[in-house]
């Protein structure tokens, strides 16, 4: 198991290292979540095999038994498909909280697939669910996908989409990308993508919002059309005025 070890100073180094079968990889506290996966990808480049797998998994996230046994599964059965987890809040009731995400990239929205079901299925869902995008809270990935399509585009989204944009890249090039209900990540309920407490000025240009302007346009870009990149960032302009005015008007 791969741990990347971005600059923490809460005793995480000396833990793991008192570990069996655990490789440390340390940063310096500024390769964000790109970086952090890329420097672990560079690792692995030099361990695995064709047939061998890697996981994206969170260090705010657990999960229960049987978990990556159930991932790898879902993608040998599936033609090795790239495979996500849903979500689950241990104090939530039903605990079900996110399938996965949607993408309309002439819209430019991004939303759940948790909010297209119905009430009966959160609390029964689907077995397997097709979607857009693959968060990196709990993803596995044929580690092949990764030598022949690359890895992280750290200069354009050295954090935030750069988990949605390398799975929307692999699904132009024909992979699946599929979630399974039976795979569970369990989560605390506050996200680090939480804006609420930002300022303006840092939910559109701090490297730490999930709303920063330059890699949503960078985002947009990169999974678009020819058609799609040259109008991004114009699309992204009108649509942000005119869900202001709704806002408003609301």
């Amino acid at each position: 198991m791969v741990f990347i070890n971005d600059g923490s100073t809460d005793g995480t180094s000396a833990y793991l290292q008192k570990q069996v079968d655990v490789v440390e990889l340390i940063g310096d506290g500024n390769l964000w979540w790109g970086g952090a996966i890329q420097k672990g990808l560079e690792y692995v480049y030099t361990q695995a095999g064709t047939d061998d797998f890697v996981l994206f998994l969170n260090n705010d996230t657990w999960f229960a038994p049987n978990y990556v046994e159930t991932l790898l599964r879902v993608s040998i059965e599936a033609g090795n498909a790239a495979v996500g987890s849903v979500v689950h809040e241990e104090d939530r009731n039903p605990s079900l909280v996110s399938i996965g995400p949607r993408v309309n990239i002439n819209r430019l929205a991004v939303w759940d697939k948790f909010n297209e079901i119905s009430d009966a299925e959160k609390w029964n869902p689907q077995k397997i669910y097709q979607v857009d995008a693959l968060s990196g809270r709990g993803t596995l990935y044929p580690f092949e996908l990764f030598r022949r399509f690359g890895g992280m585009r750290l200069h354009f989204l050295p954090h935030y989409m750069a988990d949605y944009e390398i799975a929307m890249r692999f699904a132009r090039n024909g992979v699946s990308l599929l979630v399974s209900s039976e795979a569970v990540v369990f989560s605390p309920p506050v996200y680090g993508n939480d804006i609420l407490n930002l300022s303006l000025w840092d939910r559109l240009f701090s490297m730490r919002s999930s709303s920063n302007i330059f890699h949503r346009v960078a985002f947009y870009i990169l999974v678009g059309t020819p058609l799609q990149r040259v109008t991004a960032p114009l699309r992204l302009l009108g649509f942000g005025v005119w869900r202001k005015l709704l806002t408003f008007k609301g």
